[in-house]
């Protein structure tokens, strides 16, 4: 994609996280339990837990850490539901946390929702028709005319898709005001399965929603939309999936996506970064999408940035886990808010990957003014 003459601007970003909170340690025991593991199996996945870098996570189930007296969704000594049940599941709880994350993007807008032109539904953990957009449109009172975009299945980079159409529209039309969410359910897809990789999957995804509003005028803290590269890592294709099955959503994840994400991630960024002739010892601040800890440490490795310089993508791991697409805009949203007006002009890097095996970058340019 060429430099675009019309800038973009990333403003008011809204996040919002479901009332349940559960520690790791805590779906650990869940885990265990409604697994059935034995003691080999028991010591395998704990030794996991501790070792995802993960602390807590973010549910709309109240499952992990409650003891509800059989009225749990996820019964032990039962076969887990079907998709039917968990789509109900989404249908109910995605658009309250949809909502409640465009809520606080547009309560610090400087101009009237009526003003939203562009609507932008990012969500891999559920779908239906009427959907979240349309959905959104009336529950957030935004005009019935508002053109509607729904970016589904993609995974955790989906969000770098939207802001990539958000960018286009604003060249198309310097009026436009856009506004895009991102929300995912992941805990609902749990798996009765243990295999390493639905171990592995069980072990790292929460729930999340984050929005943002991207228009052709910076607000007082903006992000502006530089340029994005993307590329596909074709060997690691078998390495992550999401799929559709009779039990929910099912993720194919495999221990080699970090090493497949190393081998591309120098390629990827040299060649994002040598459009501005910037090398990575020119960028001030970074926004890696925090897929696993391993990936976080490899990129650390790869591109020669410390772990300080990484700080916020561990922190967001830490406290919230893989919320798959909006992950990445809580850690921009994280950055953005602790940057002051010295911080006017930086460079902010920007990562996300998710099936394919996709690698998707973006180089951002601050605007913070008094």
């Amino acid at each position: 994609m060429n430099y675009k003459q019309m800038p973009a601007f990333i403003n008011h970003i809204g996040t919002a996280v479901p009332p349940n909170l559960t520690d790791q340690s805590q779906i650990a025991d869940f885990m265990v339990s409604h697994l059935q593991l034995d003691e080999k199996e028991e010591k395998k996945l704990r030794v996991l837990y501790r070792a995802s870098g993960i602390k807590q996570r973010y549910s709309v189930l109240r499952d992990f850490n409650e003891n509800l007296n059989g009225q749990s969704f996820f019964k032990e000594d039962a076969i887990f539901p079907s998709a039917k049940p968990r789509m109900l599941i989404y249908q109910h709880h995605a658009i309250s946390l949809a909502k409640e994350a465009c809520d606080k993007a547009l309560s610090v807008a400087s101009f009237d929702k009526e003003e939203i032109s562009h609507l932008i539904a990012v969500s891999c953990t559920g779908m239906y028709a009427p959907g979240l957009d349309i959905e959104l449109v009336d529950k957030l009172g935004l005009p019935t005319s508002t053109q509607r975009t729904a970016i589904n299945f993609m995974g955790c980079y989906a969000a770098f898709n939207a802001m990539k159409v958000a960018q286009n529209t604003i060249e198309a039309d310097a009026s436009a005001k856009v506004l895009i969410v991102c929300v995912e359910l992941c805990s609902i897809h749990l798996q009765q399965k243990t295999d390493d990789e639905n171990l592995l999957a069980n072990a790292i995804f929460g729930d999340g929603a984050a929005a943002m509003i991207v228009s052709s005028q910076p607000s007082q803290n903006a992000l502006e939309m530089k340029n994005f590269y993307n590329d596909l890592a074709l060997s690691g294709r078998d390495e992550m999936g999401w799929y559709i099955g009779d039990h929910g959503f099912e993720m194919r994840l495999s221990s080699k996506v970090p090493d497949v994400i190393k081998e591309g991630i120098g390629e990827l960024t040299h060649r994002l970064l040598e459009q501005f002739q910037l090398e990575v010892s020119d960028i001030d601040f970074f926004a890696i999408h925090p897929g696993g800890k391993r990936i976080l440490d490899v990129i650390e490795e790869k591109l020669q940035i410390t772990k300080e310089q990484n700080s916020i993508a561990r922190e967001i791991l830490r406290t919230h886990g893989n919320m798959s697409s909006p992950t990445v805009l809580f850690v921009i949203k994280s950055i953005v808010d602790r940057l002051t007006v010295a911080d006017d002009q930086k460079h902010l890097l920007s990562f996300a990957f998710g099936p394919g095996l996709t690698l998707e970058s973006a180089v951002f340019k601050t605007h913070i003014h008094a």
